[in-house]
């Protein structure tokens, strides 16, 4: 069991308070048995998780939808582990998803970890998705900082010009601005 597995399997345990259905579906090795709870009605958030993600890391495009969903949520550690799985999944709706998440305005919040998933991708979506929010939260007193840091900094390891006047304008922020100058050092 990998690290990141196993950070999964032990919260997923606590959360269900250590049901026989949980240890279950982290010792199958059946893609069935999991790929079955990401249909079965009334399961819960910690069986359909760790279903997807077992199906995820293993490439079965079954667990797409609800990586996207999980990539999503409110709960920092379940997005997380969705984009792991998602990173791995290999699946080619999966940059256009982190796209569609990461420049929603009504959902900035919870864009932090599409934003770093665009990154690891390094997708054709990537760098205009990073560039497009980006843009829109350099305004005056934006509470979601770590989100736009996100983007700088992805953008600095994607290394493409087109970041440039985004990045630029990001210097004139001071929660962004030293790393706004290093991912300008790293443009093509």
């Amino acid at each position: 069991m990998d690290e990141d597995f196993r950070s999964l399997a032990d919260r997923v345990r606590d959360e269900s308070r250590g049901s026989g259905a949980c240890e279950r579906l982290i010792a199958t090795e059946d893609p069935e048995a999991l790929a079955d709870v990401l249909v079965a009605p009334e399961q819960p958030l910690w069986a359909r998780e760790i279903a997807a993600f077992r199906l995820g890391c293993a490439g079965d495009r079954r667990a797409f939808e609800t990586l996207v969903l999980l990539l999503n949520h409110r709960d920092p550690e379940r997005c997380v582990s969705a984009s792991y799985a998602l990173a791995r999944l290999g699946d080619p709706r999966t940059p256009r998803a982190a796209a569609a998440l990461a420049t929603n305005g009504l959902r900035t919040a919870y864009a932090l970890h599409p934003v770093r998933l665009l990154t690891e991708l390094r997708a054709p979506e990537s760098v205009p998705a990073l560039i497009r929010t980006l843009e829109r939260l350099l305004v005056p007193d934006e509470p979601h900082w770590r989100v736009a840091l996100a983007c700088v900094e992805g953008l600095g390891r994607l290394g493409d010009d087109r970041a440039r006047p985004a990045l630029e304008a990001a210097r004139r922020h001071p929660r962004l601005a030293a790393a706004a100058s290093e991912a300008l050092t790293r443009l093509a």
